[in-house]
C-alpha cells in the first residue's frame, strides 16, 4: 500500500506527505524574510517567555532544549491563558499562533502587554497581527495555508533567527542551520513518498507501529522531540499516542511495564537514542528499558539521529516522526490533514460569552 501513488494520493487528499517533504523549503524561505525583519535593540531581559499551543508551541520547547546549556538567558514555555508572576517588564516574551486567532496565545499576549513586556509576534495573520499593529509591537508574518504542525518550519526558525538577530544567541547557530538543512534536504528525498519502502526507514517504522499503541522515549534534546512523535501520532495517524521522558520515567512508568504483559503487548516503544549524547548513566538506563521492553512490549524501535550539531539531529529525528506518522495514517486509510474533534472544540468553546 506504501508504494502505490494512487492509493497513498486518493487517502492524503490535502497533500500532508507532500508539505512535510517542503521542510527544507520553509527553513530557505524563512530565511529570507527574515533578513527583512528589523528588530529593535533590546536592553537586558531577564527571562524569555514563548507563547503558543499545539504545533506552535512545539518550537518554544525546541528552543528551551537546544539552548539549556548554552544560554545564560532561560526560556519557559508558555501553554496558558496568562503568564507566570514572575514574568515583567524585563521579561522578552514571543507569542505565536500559527491562525493568529489561539484564544489562550491572545490572551497571554494581552498579559503581556499590561506587564510591559518587549513583545514580538509571530502568525499568519488573524487577530494577533491586529493586535500587533494596533500597539506597534514587532510583527513578523509567516505564508498562510498550512495546518499549523505543517508549518513548524516557519514559526521555529523565525523564532531562532530572532534570538540570533538580537545576539541572545551565538551567531555560529547559522553554521548549523546550514547543516540542518542538507540534512533535510537528504532525509525528505529518502523518505518521500516516491521512495520505495524498501528503502525508506518512515515506511518500514509505520509498519511497525501499524496497529499498536505508540509509547516514545525522549531525554535531554530529544524531550521536545518525543512530543513532537506524540502530537503528530495524534493529529496525523488518529491514534492514542504517549510519550515520557527519560530518567523520570525509570522513577515510575517502568513499573507498569514490569508488571502488566497483557496490555503491554499492545504497544510499540520508542526509544530515541544518540551514542555521542548518551552519558554512561543514560545510556545504563535506555539499554535496561530496552531489555525490558523486549520482554513486555509488541516492539521496540530505536531511533538515532543524522547530523553533528544537535539542530541538525534534532530537525531529522522530528522529520522522521512526521513522515511515520503520515504514513500510519495512509496504513490507516485516514486522511492525515482534517482534525474534526479540535474543530468542533473550538466551536463549544466559541459560545462562551
Amino acid at each position: 500500500m506504501l508504494d502505490d501513488m494512487e492509493v497513498i494520493n486518493k487517502i492524503d487528499k490535502s497533500s500532508m506527505i507532500d508539505t512535510i517533504t517542503q521542510f527544507s523549503d520553509q527553513i530557505l524561505e524563512t530565511i529570507g524574510m527574515m533578513r527583512e525583519f528589523d528588530v529593535p535593540a533590546i536592553d537586558k531581559i531577564d527571562n524569555i517567555v514563548i507563547c503558543g499551543m499545539g504545533g506552535s508551541a512545539i518550537s518554544g520547547d525546541i528552543l528551551q532544549n537546544l539552548f539549556r546549556n548554552s544560554m545564560q538567558i532561560p526560556i519557559f514555555v508558555n501553554r496558558d491563558y496568562n503568564l507566570p508572576k514572575w514574568v515583567n517588564e524585563k521579561t522578552m516574551v514571543v507569542v505565536q499562533s500559527y491562525s493568529g486567532n489561539t484564544e489562550e496565545t491572545l490572551s497571554s499576549f494581552k498579559d503581556a502587554t499590561r506587564r510591559h513586556c518587549l513583545i514580538f509576534g509571530i502568525s499568519s495573520g488573524g487577530k494577533l497581527e491586529e493586535e500587533c499593529r494596533t500597539h506597534n509591537i514587532p510583527f513578523f508574518k509567516i505564508p498562510q495555508g498550512y495546518a499549523p504542525r505543517a508549518a513548524t518550519a516557519y514559526l521555529l526558525f523565525s523564532s531562532l533567527i530572532l534570538l540570533e538577530k538580537l545576539k541572545i544567541v551565538d551567531a555560529s547557530i547559522k553554521q548549523d542551520i546550514e547543516e540542518t538543512l542538507q540534512i533535510i534536504k537528504d532525509s525528505e528525498n529518502l523518505m518521500a513518498k516516491t521512495s520505495p519502502e524498501s528503502q525508506n526507514l518512515a515506511k518500514q517504522l509505520a509498519q511497525t507501529l501499524f496497529q499498536s499503541v505508540p509509547q516514545v522515549y525522549g531525554w535531554n534534546i530529544y524531550e521536545p522531540i518525543a512530543r513532537r512523535w506524540c502530537t503528530q501520532l495524534n493529529e496525523n495517524s488518529k491514534v492514542i499516542a504517549r510519550y515520557d521522558f527519560v530518567s523520570e520515567c525509570n522513577h515510575n512508568d517502568i513499573v507498569g511495564w514490569s508488571m502488566d504483559p497483557n496490555v503491554s503487548k499492545n504497544f510499540t516503544c520508542i526509544l530515541l537514542r544518540d551514542e555521542e549524547l548518551e552519558s554512561p548513566n543514560i545510556k545504563k538506563r535506555l539499554d535496561f528499558m530496552k531489555s525490558l521492553y523486549k520482554k513486555a512490549a509488541g516492539n521496540v524501535i530505536e531511533i538515532y539521529p543524522k547530523g553533528k550539531s544537535n539542530l541538525a539531529k534534532m530537525m531529522y529525528t522530528m522529520c522522521l516522526g512526521d513522515f511515520v506518522s503520515c504514513y500510519l495514517a495512509i496504513l490507516r486509510q485516514i486522511d492525515p490533514t482534517p482534525v474534526d474533534i479540535i474543530t468542533k472544540l473550538k466551536e463549544e468553546l466559541s459560545q462562551i460569552a
